[in-house]
């Protein structure tokens, strides 16, 4: 019987769609053993959110109040996750793979003396063991670690798991758990949240993402790339080259220390396809490239290529679809 705790948040009434995939995870590796699945909520309780983990797929919701965890404080969280782990004796614990988790997971495995497995693309038991699976060599290929002595910490790589079907109705239980954090051991304090405004659809959450890179060589064909994905009812997104150039903003960058996207359709543009950009978008189903360079990296990860100057190729592309829509 393996027991899984998920991690969150208390972030508003619906669980964001990170949390879903690791309810996902868990409830997949827990169902086969017979075992529970457990989510742990860092803060108060947040009236319509308990039957929605419930319906996401946990038995239990487990409200893990301390005034210094509603800050998302990376040592705050580790205190009380150190003594959380313990109490409700899960082999396995399970958070998104975002940018607190990557503060949070070694901290609190090695608090615990715990193994710990980041970016999981897979999770399931073997007998007594527990296999998680992970890219290797940027995403080139998936590492197997087995687990065979518990607890283990492990980090779920955004946008590589779907959430269980929702089952609304379902039943469950909830506890309250206080918690006491030594105020000397947290040493980082929030001055001020910043929300990124998005416009239309999220990125991460994006069936339709098109991208641009170094090969744009400005700021200003991404206003092309805007109006086409406006037409697509997607997203637009950039290489880490694009985001340090300051063309557009950090939170459009895309890949290995960007974010993950898996659409039904990416379209490159300018993009040369370094391994740590294909990390973040090698899930999509469907890639369609726009190079000028014919031995560009981009192609061999590439279901379509067109070799040419985005110049030629967008501007027709953009006006023919343009017409499809309003035809």
């Amino acid at each position: 019987m393996v027991d899984v705790l998920v991690v969150t948040a208390a972030e508003g009434n619906t669980p964001s769609r990170n949390t879903l995939e690791v309810l996902g995870a868990a409830r997949r590796l827990a169902d086969p053993t017979g075992g529970a699945v457990t989510t742990a909520v860092l803060g108060a309780p947040v009236e319509g959110l308990f039957s929605a983990l419930v319906a996401g797929g946990a038995d239990e919701v487990l409200w893990v109040e301390h005034p210094p965890l509603a800050d998302a404080a990376p040592e705050a969280a580790v205190a009380a996750l150190t003594h959380v782990v313990p109490h409700v004796g899960a082999a396995v614990v399970l958070l998104a793979d975002d940018s607190t988790a990557r503060e949070v997971a070694p901290r609190l495995a090695y608090r615990l003396q715990a193994g710990l497995v980041t970016e999981v693309t897979a999770v399931r038991a073997e007998g007594d063991r527990v296999v998680f699976a992970r890219p290797a060599y940027g995403g080139r290929c998936a590492a197997e670690l087995v687990a065979t002595r518990f607890p283990v910490v492990g980090t779920v790589k955004l946008r590589s798991l779907e959430p269980v079907s929702e089952r609304s109705g379902r039943p469950g239980a909830e506890r309250r758990l206080a918690v006491s954090v030594e105020p000397s051991l947290i040493q980082t304090t929030v001055i001020e949240r910043v929300t990124d405004e998005v416009r239309g659809v999220k990125l991460e959450n994006a069936r339709v993402v098109v991208s641009g890179g170094r090969g744009l060589k400005g700021p200003e064909p991404f206003r092309q790339l805007q109006e086409l994905a406006q037409m697509l009812r997607g997203a637009v997104g950039a290489t880490r080259a694009a985001t340090d150039a300051g063309w557009v903003p950090v939170s459009w960058q895309v890949g290995q220390t960007g974010k993950t996207v898996s659409p039904d359709l990416y379209i490159a543009v300018g993009i040369s396809g370094a391994i740590q950009h294909l990390a973040g978008m090698s899930g999509a189903k469907t890639i369609v490239a726009i190079n000028s360079d014919p031995d560009a990296p981009i192609f061999k990860a590439a279901h379509l290529g067109v070799v040419a100057d985005f110049k030629a190729v967008l501007p027709p592309f953009t006006a023919k679809v343009k017409a499809l829509i309003e035809s």
